[in-house]
């Protein structure tokens, strides 16, 4: 048998590199599309809750947003009936359909009878899908928000959602999306619920973010200064009451943002802090709570979570950003929500 030159040696064996590399690559590429596609999948698929999960986009000066309208099942409307709409904006690492599953707002909303819209951040706008609260400088950030209201007007007008009852909730980047959303455009929400959010006026560049998300720098608490900080447009009587909520152990977004928050909300509407109080229920977390008021009139409620890290209080166990011990912060943003209404048609 003849011997094989160094050549066709070195030629054989490149084959072989070239067919085990060339098995590898398909191997990967299988296995990245798999990921992708079951990670496609897990984003469509409806989050637990009865009721339609509806897909939709729109489009504003920030660009285009897709979001998510959650509606209960077997609703029965009587004719002109509206209902209220809350809007949830996730926070960072989040989508619409990973918050849906955390708070289990939905359940809630098939209780209660209202509907749930969620926007969701586009990972062009930004990598981790953080809303960019903090771009006013750039504009980006109001134009952002202009985009959310696009959304919500979208929703209120293919949907049974009444405009006049509309509450926003959010976690993280989305708490402090819904406080600048809230000072844009104050007399479109009815509520604002902030969650391990960063206090308004706080930040105004992605420089300033990361030294006002660690409690840096406090935003000016004068009521003139405080709206310029805020850019609120309109009176500060016309903000929507606000409830914070917070965790004391969150090392993410520093704990005393929760209080600043509360307090630039509550100068800007001329309230006044009463007694803090301690509230337990059952096994979960105690919270520290300071209700402000004004003639009577509760407008700001701040809850400090014993032990709460940057999560969802009272959210699904075994999932991201999201406490099961803590206490129920989807029922106590839907019951500050719908006090709001209440007092509303009151008025």
């Amino acid at each position: 048998m003849p011997r094989l030159s160094t050549a066709a040696l070195f030629a054989r064996a490149y084959e072989r590199n070239l067919r085990a590399l060339t098995k590898a690559t398909l191997g990967n590429s299988r296995r990245i599309a798999g990921q992708v596609q079951r990670a496609t999948a897990k984003r469509l698929k409806p989050p637990p809750g009865r009721g339609d999960w509806l897909s939709g986009m729109a489009i504003g000066p920030g660009g285009a947003r897709g979001y998510h309208l959650f509606r209960p099942a077997d609703l029965k409307l009587q004719p002109g009936e509206r209902l209220p709409l809350m809007v949830m904006l996730h926070g960072c690492g989040q989508t619409g359909r990973d918050f849906a599953a955390s708070t289990r707002m939905n359940a809630l909303a098939a209780r209660e009878r209202f509907l749930v819209l969620y926007p969701e951040q586009d990972r062009l706008a930004h990598p981790q899908g953080c809303w960019n609260w903090y771009e006013r400088r750039s504009g980006k950030a109001d134009a952002e928000a202009a985009t959310l209201m696009a959304a919500v007007d979208q929703a209120c007008m293919l949907y049974p959602a009444d405009r006049s009852r509309v509450a926003l909730a959010g976690l993280s980047a989305g708490a402090s999306m819904a406080a600048l959303l809230a000072t844009r455009y104050p007399l479109r929400f009815r509520a604002v619920v902030m969650h391990s959010g960063v206090a308004p006026g706080a930040a105004s560049s992605s420089a300033t973010a990361l030294g006002a998300m660690r409690g840096r720098n406090v935003p000016p608490m004068p009521s003139t200064a405080v709206g310029k900080a805020m850019g609120a447009a309109a009176v500060f009587a016309t903000l929507p009451p606000m409830l914070v909520l917070h965790g004391d152990a969150d090392t993410v977004v520093a704990p005393s943002n929760a209080v600043n928050s509360a307090a630039v909300w509550a100068t800007a509407l001329g309230a006044k802090p009463g007694l803090a109080r301690e509230v337990r229920r059952g096994k979960r977390r105690p919270m520290r709570v300071t209700s402000f008021k004004r003639k009577g009139r509760t407008l700001v409620t701040l809850c400090e979570v014993e032990g709460l890290g940057h999560s969802w209080s009272g959210g699904a166990p075994k999932l991201l950003f999201s406490d099961p011990e803590g206490p129920d912060a989807t029922r106590m943003s839907w019951a500050f929500a719908a006090a709001q209404f209440k007092a509303q048609i009151a008025a």
